[in-house]
């Protein structure tokens, strides 16, 4: 079971890392998809940890009447919730240090655009006026 974990996974890494290899895209660009995947990850992970410690506040509040044990259940989830949202958000505090500390700016990966479509060029081309700003 692990052979065929391992295979498919290499199979995937592989094919994302696809485009890089035949460049078709540069590295930057590769990163770029990874930086953005990873930044929904963590917004997904964060909305997770929200919703993890409200649905322990639910437990706590409606099985506070049935005992300690009953209450301690919703309690913990609250704990753990906080723990992790508390950790999530320090992590992503700690790379924006390093972030503003180093001068990394954030690459979103280009977006490639047909001539003329540029700000300058396409308010340009509404009033009718052709210059040299519409590549």
């Amino acid at each position: 079971m692990r052979a065929k974990i391992a295979s498919f996974s290499t199979l995937a890494i592989a094919m994302l890392l696809l485009p890089a290899m035949a460049s078709a895209q540069t590295v930057f660009n590769v990163l770029g998809v990874f930086t953005s995947l990873l930044n929904g990850l963590m917004v997904l992970f964060i909305t997770l940890a929200i919703v993890v410690f409200f649905w322990g506040l639910i437990k706590y509040i409606f099985n506070r009447q049935g005992g300690e044990k009953e209450g301690a259940a919703g309690a913990s989830l609250m704990i753990w919730g906080i723990i992790a949202l508390f950790v999530m958000v320090s992590i992503w505090g700690i790379i924006g240090v390093l972030r503003n500390t180093f001068g990394v700016t954030a690459n979103t990966g280009s977006i490639p655009q047909p001539p003329g479509t540029t700000i300058v060029g396409s308010i340009l081309n509404q009033i009718g006026v052709r210059s040299n700003f519409s590549n």
